[in-house]
């Protein structure tokens, strides 16, 4: 019972039931009429409609038949594989199967037989489908986790691929990279690609057996290590450049590229101990349909959105063929909590005659126009037909034209933005250094003081010289004995005219301007 509790609430977060309408039948003062909202559906297993390819050929043990062994008995080598002998075959699908308890099935691959040639295989996950990320992809692997791995992901069925994450016993031997965790990642960096050692160090093949994609981690970063603050999450989904992107694919790809090897190097005299096994793939989320639908269905071979809004396609990715007054647009998170549905209208339905919507009581007719225009417009909108938002507004399109509160105040961040407009989304147009829908936060690399300005430091490309340390991005605080922006100088004692340091190193370094300086740093630092 404990058990099926904390499963709960492990899943009660991302299951909250927001975006789960898209319209409402209300009752106003004209009437009966629809009211619109942004809409997704709900998180599900996506392991139920995905579609596996292990390759290259001949990858999968059992053709022909081979004995492995396993890292606890690494000479009593009596397991056996083969593809003809339902009994003793190992095929891809057991990665989504349904096991009893107590009893793993798995895919697996050959043994390392032929070391030293690499044994790498490739696991590709398709949907057909556009997908929305809702919590980690865990990956369970018997007899070891892999000591090198790596993810990627597809956002084109397919056609280019893009890594995801990279896992390695040593990242810097493996990747040239610097082990990082998600959990240390800022608001800035949620979406950066890193190289993990957590899931690949050998820990006991009865210990360890998982390897994760953290998203709830990355949400985390938003939303609270409970995610309990979704609304923040969902703002900076809709704001946050790529940030939606990320969490969105077609395919998964996972190239395993060196095995378990148990702890201690190769031994080349037991090679029929190193394969790989994996016995379940578990990835969440939901089908996007660009906030225009809440109910995906599998029919015909693929998962299809039930698309609302006069939208349609697979995605609910263009309007349906009569209302095609205007151009497509998704669904926006914003403004909560229900967002902007940005339905399709048919044509003809937003003008009429002389009609105001509420707005104006007063018509006027000018003459060398010989067009009729409405005269006052209230409640901060303009136009012929006061169907136009005032500069400094913009149009809240889960409102309907004659609703009072149909235009929004942009309310742009006197400092960071440029001006106090916005467009027709709510987004301001931000000064140098200044991102975010009202110009209120700092891309990378930049600090809030009064507006965005270059960081001078910082924890990874603007290293602070000679021991420095940085403080708030702004400023280095050098140890004794240096001065300069970066540290990078040594201070000279003015009564004998010779520097605390060791000539040579600091007075090159003190001759070198800092644009130089970032030359001097390694590859993968480098600006």
């Amino acid at each position: 019972m404990s058990y099926l509790v904390a499963l709960l609430l492990h899943w009660l977060p991302l299951a909250m039931g927001q975006y789960d309408i898209c319209k409402s039948w209300v009752t106003t003062d004209d009437g009966p009429s629809w009211e619109f909202y942004a809409c997704q559906p709900k998180a599900m297993r996506m392991k139920d409609y995905v579609t596996v390819r292990v390759d290259p050929a001949g990858i999968t043990c059992g053709d022909p038949p081979e004995r492995f062994c396993t890292h606890e008995n690494p000479y009593l080598c009596s397991d056996e594989c083969d593809a003809s002998n339902p009994d003793l075959a190992h095929p891809p699908k057991l990665m989504f199967d349904t096991e009893d308890e107590g009893l793993a099935t798995y895919w697996q691959s050959v043994t390392w037989r032929r070391y030293p040639e690499p044994l790498l295989a490739n696991i590709t996950l398709s949907w057909n489908k556009s997908i929305e990320l809702t919590d980690d992809i865990v990956i369970t692997f018997e007899y070891g986790r892999p000591t090198i791995m790596m993810l990627e992901k597809s956002l084109d069925n397919g056609r280019t691929w893009h890594p995801y994450q990279y896992y390695a016993d040593d990242c810097m031997e493996a990747f040239s990279m610097p082990a990082r965790r998600v959990r240390d990642l800022s608001a800035t960096s949620a979406n950066r690609v890193l190289c993990t050692e957590e899931y690949s160090r050998w820990a006991g093949s009865k210990k360890e057996k998982n390897v994760r994609f953290e998203v709830r981690d990355r949400f985390a970063i938003f939303a609270g290590p409970d995610l309990k603050n979704m609304d923040n999450l969902y703002t900076r989904l809709e704001s946050a450049k790529g940030l939606k992107d990320f969490f969105t694919v077609t395919d998964l790809r996972m190239r395993l590229l060196r095995p378990a090897l148990g702890g201690t190097y190769v031994q080349r005299e037991n090679l029929y101990k190193y394969f790989y096994a994996v016995s379940n793939i578990e990835v969440t989320g939901r089908c996007k349909c660009n906030l225009h639908a809440n109910l995906c269905t599998f029919r015909e071979g693929s998962l299809q959105c039930e698309c609302e809004h006069n939208t349609t396609g697979q995605d609910c990715g263009k309007c349906k063929k009569s209302f095609r007054s205007r151009s497509w647009r998704a669904g926006s998170y914003l403004p909560l909590p229900n967002g902007s549905p940005n339905a399709c209208a048919a044509a003809g339905s937003a003008f009429g005659n002389c009609e105001c919507y509420g707005h104006s009581n007063r018509c006027s007719y000018i003459d060398f126009l010989n067009v009729v225009t409405c005269v006052s417009c209230k409640h901060n909108t303009r136009g012929q037909h006061c169907q136009h938002c005032r500069l400094g507004f913009y149009r809240n399109s889960s409102a309907e034209l004659d609703d009072e509160n149909v235009c929004i105040e942009c309310n742009c961040n006197q400092i960071g933005s440029v001006h106090d407009r916005c467009n027709e989304t709510g987004y301001c147009e931000c000064r140098e250094g200044a991102t975010g829908p009202k110009c209120d936060d700092c891309l990378p690399n930049y600090y809030w003081r009064q507006g965005c300005f270059p960081n001078v430091c910082d924890d990874e490309l603007l290293l602070c010289q000679n021991g420095g340390t940085c403080y708030q991005n702004q400023r280095c605080l050098c140890a004794a004995g240096f001065k300069g922006v970066l540290c990078q100088q040594a201070r000279c004692e003015a009564e004998r005219g010779a520097c605390d340091a060791a000539p040579g190193a600091h007075a090159a370094l003190a001759s070198l301007p800092l644009a130089a300086l970032a030359l001097q740093l390694p590859a993968w630092l480098r600006p």
